[in-house]
């Protein structure tokens, strides 16, 4: 390697440090990444071993379904995870990534740590074809038609009714939630679109269909992904217009926050976080 020489004899000390450095840096990043790539490496025999239903030892209840790479937990709603097996450790891909270290794996038994820390003890089927994987609806979206809300409210002796129709829809919100196995699994649940219109008599005054979305400068964004627009309610007539409350919920939770849906007269609309 040759370095180059100034005019007065001297190394040049700072290209020289720069070229070492280099040097350094680069050995050690190669370093790195080996051992990143060694580390990360998926374990085929322990998927493999995996394969079938287990039951819970102590109980002989089944408790979770391996298939290809896919798992499903007897406790869970709707969708399976994704999983991998790095080394010692199941590893769990849903809202959030969960290990789990594994202590034994053999033929027919299966022994793990929770995340709670707990040791779980499981025992393989021989049968495999008990009913994990189907899509299992959860209790409070059984019911998938439009629920209808109205009330009459009077204001300068003129009556208006104001409607609210809450229509189900398709868009899922996945909620990570941790079973008392110390288990964490994906819920899911559906999020609704409401259409809210108000009438005098039969002359409609007003319609528009609400979002979630629309509510999103009233909300922290962490709890506006994981909540539904649960409810609505015309509360309220006005010389400003009309007045609609609107509950945004997180399925299963007690955390909810309330916002008045303001309609001006125009049918502009503007939004303020209710306070209890």
């Amino acid at each position: 390697m040759k370095i180059a020489i100034l005019g007065n004899g001297r190394i040049h000390r700072w290209a020289g440090m720069l070229l070492i450095l280099g040097c350094l840096c680069a050995c050690g990043h190669s370093t790195h990444g080996a051992g990143a790539e060694q580390a990360e490496e998926d374990n085929v025999e322990s998927v493999r071993l995996l394969q079938g239903v287990w039951i819970d030892e102590d109980s002989e209840v089944p408790f979770l379904k391996v298939k290809g790479d896919s798992v499903y937990f007897a406790t869970q709603v709707n969708v399976p995870l994704h999983f991998r097996v790095i080394n010692d450790t199941l590893v769990t891909y849903g809202a959030e990534q969960v290990k789990y270290p594994i202590q034994e794996l053999q033929g027919h038994s299966f022994r793990f740590y929770t995340a709670m820390g707990d040791l779980l003890s499981l025992r393989k089927l021989e049968n495999d074809s008990l009913p994990f994987g189907s899509v299992v609806v959860p209790r409070d979206t059984l019911v998938r038609e439009v629920l209808r809300k109205d009330s009459v409210i009077e204001f300068q002796g003129i009556r208006y009714r104001g409607y609210a129709y809450i229509n189900p829809t398709s868009k899922k919100v996945v909620r990570p939630v941790m079973t008392e196995e110390g288990i964490f699994v994906d819920n899911v649940y559906y999020d609704n679109v409401i259409h809210i219109c108000v009438y005098q008599g039969t002359r409609r005054l007003f319609g528009k269909d609400i979002r979630k979305e629309m509510l999103s400068e009233m909300v922290p964004e962490d709890f506006l992904h994981s909540s539904i627009l649960s409810d609505m309610e015309f509360v309220g007539v006005d010389t400003r217009g009309y007045h609609y409350l609107a509950t945004l919920c997180v399925p299963d939770a007690s955390s909810c926050y309330n916002v008045m849906v303001d309609v001006s007269t125009a049918g502009e609309l503007s939004y303020q976080i209710r306070l209890q």
